[in-house]
């Protein structure tokens, strides 16, 4: 083996490193402090490029001097850096999310660990005003050794820290060659067990400082706040000598209000120097107002520019205050993942996400798991985000050792002996935490550090929490896995600033806050938003809108992960998850769990995400005096200047009247104030109040009318019966003609002049349907009670599974025809039954059929309650293809379920069947929506419409349940053929029972009894 075995060696983390220092480039002259002037520094040679690679199946295959000066690349192919070895087309993508794809025997890591070679020759010119070579590497997955011109430079791990390294001994004027050796694996890897893709290579920046021999190294700012005004201190340590620095800081408008110079000082076992900047009246930062000052720090030969924001976070009461206002964290989790290029992550790349995050009223990003790219940091201060700083600590993977009693409890009792309360590991879990909160701890956006994830909790984090706490006391802390810990002995919790959960149930919340705490809660991951999802976001939120000492929470997660595969033979996008690369230790699709595709193009998710974050709520509206209650849930933002309001009556499904509202008085953060409305409400019809809040002027990212949300609350009138259905039911009244009516072993059949409807005596149900000679159903009529599992039915689908609801059906019992002048009325006395076991439901079916070719469906519903809750209960009809388009009035324009709907109102919307599908990546039950008095379904001169005595549900798709159900992959699916259209009383809720708590009672189809009555119209489209 050519290098030593420092990658199976928890005495060696790093070797010849530079100790950790904040992030910031050194120029010459002052810089723009904003992340786009990096490039812009003539002290930084961006190393970037195309490498010359070789990729190896195991280090043992290596046994060339590659990184000799010499050394003939001939045989080495190109990839660009930075990127990973994997989206180059070497090895193979494999996603886990907990268990490790190597057997768990820490620290030892496969024998055959794959690694990759690359070389880089690079022209160097010398600076006589900063002499010094800084050789730094911004992420490389999972540890690598480095060689310049044919010399050994050292060693380093952690994938997402920076490792830099001093050259200046060995760096040449003209040509030089770097050689880099990345391994696959390491000890560290056992840390590294995240939730993602696993993935190699040099996937960050790589680039060259030229630096002055003595220089001011490292700082720290920290902001203090009083009643006349702000402390800025800046502490300082330098390399070499200490020189003579000066601190300025300036205004957003370049005005300078305050400088100083750097004086050694005692009492701090880091810092050498400092000076302490007064600013009277400051301008404070905060996520809504992201007012930055900028600092420069200039020392002889060379400038150190960066961005200075004063706030200051306390907890008073468990409740978190920044600035001493109350906030909540609006938040998502977020990786960094591309399906493109993975990891590797560019400065458009990290805007694209912030701004649509603004765009759906997120205020809080948690850098999950593992500290994120330095400019996106930079980005979260310019644009205005908290932010959670998370270090590179995760052995969630040590919770599945092989127990002979597998529960969890059981799990959790052994959970941290292999690592978390092994002492063995403490320093390589400092060294993470470290690198973490040294880098960018001045960063004004981060609020609060997060010492890793889901690692269980003992001695190695004990250490580490009381080291951040100490270093760093103006920040919270946070480890939210310290809940997971054995009764060998009592813990140490005294560092640890908030109580954190995943995923409870609502029940566990009430529960601490009943509980007299002294901690505020964070949700740190809840509404998992797999697939159709979350459904139950407006649930968690009532709770912390409730309670200031819930500090609000992170949505997991942001995006879907995936692989990019181009494009299949349909032309739809092919992307690749867990197990599609052939791997065997893999957990599927659970990486696409976000709010956005792959590509960045919104979930409906994120929709119900952006109503549920709004910053302005209606709380009620009196019509006998026309005052309308608003709350501004904002933290810090008067709403006066920031919003105004357009309200619009909607009435059947059709805007009345909007008009704008401005708010003339101050209406402070959580404050609440009234408006005067006197909208015009018809007598009749259902009507709801639309009142949604838009922008006014432009915050970063965020134009001018930007609508931020919207509340929406019904009007009652004397007659609040959807006017418009009515008339399409009076136009059902029975005409003229005479209805014939004959049977056969099989079937009964109702006809007129101008209609032939046939239903099957077997089933009860429609069988066919023809209008003026033409077939208004491909297939015969069914009763419905499955849908495609969501990922968020994850767990009762197996239940759902049991209970044989896929492959349940109808069986009629009997048969009886009641005749009339001009009607005739069918009653089956039916069974929803399946193989093997008892009927599932007992069903009186009545269709009601008159002269004008109406048929009235009526069906009371009896369910065991033996069997589990329902996916839906419905009729299923499948239409001609060209009947293809869709008019509703209903929730819309989005898909809505019954606890997913807050991004929907009422109104009376259109669409055609492909639209309508929300094609999620891996199939499943989409587009339906609810509160419908009525749907249209149309085309090639045909039409059905539905009308309910009550609002029902509906979906219209190109694809059955079942091709959604069967296929892996949305670019797989194939149309049926017909349009199947759903009508439902029901249609279980979504949740977010992936990762989270059951579905609530209240959204589940459990009824014992009920009763699903709809009419369907069928005309010829003239």
């Amino acid at each position: 083996m050519i290098v030593p075995r420092y990658y199976e060696d928890l005495a060696v983390l790093h070797e010849n490193t530079l100790p950790a220092r904040s992030y910031y480039i050194p120029s010459s002259t002052p810089l723009d402090p904003g992340p786009e002037a990096r490039d812009s520094s003539d002290r930084l040679q961006l190393l970037n490029g195309e490498w010359s690679f070789r990729y190896f199946e195991s280090i043992h295959e290596l046994r060339d001097h590659f990184y000799e000066r010499d050394f003939p690349a001939g045989g080495f192919d190109r990839v660009p850096v930075p990127s990973t070895w994997q989206h180059q087309g070497y090895d193979h993508h494999q996603y886990t999310n907990i268990r490790y794809p190597f057997p768990l025997d820490p620290p030892f890591v496969p024998q055959d660990n794959p690694c990759g070679a690359y070389v880089h020759e690079f022209e160097y010119t010398p600076s006589e005003n900063a002499p010094s070579s800084h050789l730094t590497f911004e992420g490389v997955d999972s540890c690598f050794y480095v060689w310049l011109n044919g010399k050994y430079v050292g060693y380093s791990q952690v994938s997402h820290a920076t490792a830099e390294f001093d050259v200046t001994e060995i760096i040449e004027p003209g040509t030089n060659r770097l050689a880099v050796l990345v391994l696959k694996w390491c000890d560290g890897s056992y840390l590294e067990d995240q939730d993602k893709f696993r993935v190699s290579g040099i996937f960050g920046d790589v680039y060259l400082l030229s630096r002055p021999a003595s220089v001011l190294f490292d700082h720290f700012t920290t902001t203090t706040i009083d009643t006349t005004g702000a402390t800025v201190e800046i502490r300082g340590l330098y390399r070499g000598k200490s020189v003579p620095t000066s601190a300025e800081l300036t205004d957003a408008d370049g005005t300078r209000v305050a400088s100083g110079e750097l004086q050694e000082f005692s009492g701090d076992d880091t810092y050498t120097h400092r000076v302490q900047l007064r600013v009277e009246d400051p301008q404070l930062w905060t996520a809504e107002n992201p007012y930055l000052y900028t600092l420069t720090l200039t020392s002889p030969q060379e400038v150190v520019t960066d961005r200075v924001g004063i706030r200051e976070i306390t907890v008073v009461n468990a409740v978190v205050h920044v600035n001493g206002q109350p906030i909540k964290l609006r938040g998502v989790n977020r990786h960094d993942s591309d399906p493109v290029t993975g990891p590797a992550i560019d400065l458009d790349h990290m805007k694209t996400d912030l701004r649509l995050m603004k765009q759906h009223n997120i205020n809080a990003v948690r850098s999950s798991h593992y500290p994120n790219a330095p400019r996106f940091y930079q980005l979260c201060d310019e644009y205005g985000f908290f932010v959670m700083g998370e270090a590179d600590n995760e052995s969630h993977g040590t919770q599945f050792q092989f127990l002979e009693d597998p529960s969890f409890a059981n799990q959790v009792e052994h959970w941290n002996e292999p690592i978390a309360d092994n002492p063995e590991w403490i320093e390589a879990t400092l060294d993470r935490t470290r690198l973490c909160v040294i880098r960018e701890k001045n960063r004004p956006s981060i609020v609060m550090w997060s010492a890793g994830n889901e690692g269980a909790y003992g001695c190695t984090f004990e250490a580490a929490l009381a080291w951040m706490a100490e270093f760093d006391p103006t920040r919270l802390t946070h480890y939210e896995s310290a809940f997971y810990r054995n009764s060998k002995r009592k813990y140490d919790y005294s560092n640890i600033d908030l109580y954190s959960r995943m995923y409870p149930a609502l029940h566990e919340i009430h529960e601490y806050l009943d509980s007299d705490p002294d901690k505020p809660f964070i949700l740190v991951e809840y509404s998992h938003a797999m697939g159709n999802g979350p459904g139950d976001l407006e649930n968690y939120w009532e709770i912390i809108r409730a309670d200031e000492r819930m500090c609000g929470g992170f949505v997991w997660e942001w995006c879907d992960h995936a692989v990019y595969k181009g494009k299949a033979d349909n032309g739809k996008d092919i992307y690749f998850y867990g197990g599609d690369h052939g791997e065997d230790i893999h957990d599927g699709n659970f990486c696409m769990d976000g709010l956005v595709y792959p590509d960045r193009t919104p979930h409906t998710g994120l929709l119900e995400l952006k109503n549920v974050y709004r910053p302005v709520r209606v709380l009620g509206f009196d019509r006998h005096t026309g005052r309308l209650t608003l709350r501004n849930d904002m933290d810090f933002t008067d709403l006066r200047d920031h919003i105004y309001l357009t309200c619009g009556v909607v009435c059947d499904g059709e805007v009345v009247k909007t008009v704008r509202v401005d708010l003339d008085e101050s209406v402070p953060p959580r404050s609440e104030t009234t408006v005067t409305l006197t909208p015009t409400v018809p007598e009749a019809g259902t009507c709801h109040l639309l009142v949604t809040s838009h922008l006014k002027g432009e915050v970063p990212f965020l134009t001018e009318g930007h609508e931020l949300g919207f509340d929406e609350l019904e009007l009652t009138t004397a007659d609040g019966r959807n006017q418009r259905a009515l008339a399409l039911l009076e136009g059902t009244e029975p005409g003229s003609g005479r209805l014939r009516v004959t049977e056969d072993a099989s079937s009964i059949t109702v006809e007129s002049e101008a209609f032939r409807y046939a239903f099957d005596t077997r089933t009860g149900l429609p069988q066919t349907m023809t209008l003026g000679g033409r077939d208004l159903l491909d297939a015969p009529a069914q009763i419905n009670i499955w849908r495609a599992p969501t990922d968020n039915d994850m767990n009762i689908k197996a239940e759902w599974r049991r209970a044989h609801y896929d492959a349940a059906s109808a069986r009629a019992y009997s048969a009886s025809v009641e005749p009339g002048a001009d009607a005739v009325t069918l009653t089956f006395p039916l069974a929803v039954v399946a193989p093997t076991i008892q009927p599932i439901l007992k069903v009186e079916a009545a269709w009601h059929v008159n002269t004008s070719g109406a048929v009235q469906a009526s069906l009371s519903v009896r369910r065991d309650p033996a069997f589990p809750s329902l996916p839906r209960f419905g009729i299923r009809l499948f239409l001609p293809k060209e009947m293809s388009q869709v008019t509703y009035c209903g929730l819309g324009p989005f898909e809505s379920y019954v606890d997913k709907r807050r991004a929907s109102h009422h109104g009376l919307f259109g669409s055609d069947v492909f639209r309508l599908h929300e094609d999620y990546l891996r199939p499943q039950e989409n587009g339906s929506h609810a509160d419908c008095d009525y749907v249209i379904v149309a085309g090639g001169g045909l039409s059905l419409t539905a009308v309910g005595s009550e609002t029902f549900s509906f979906n219209a798709s190109p694809y059955t349940q079942e091709e959604l159900a069967r296929r892996a992959h949305s670019y797989e699916l194939v149309p049926a053929g017909s349009t199947v259209l759903c009508l439902d009383h029901a249609n279980a809720g979504i949740g977010s029972n992936s990762c989270g708590p059951e579905l609530l009672e209240k959204y589940r189809v459990d009824a014992e009894t009920f009763r699903f009555d709809i009419t369907l119209i069928p005309t010829i489209e003239q």
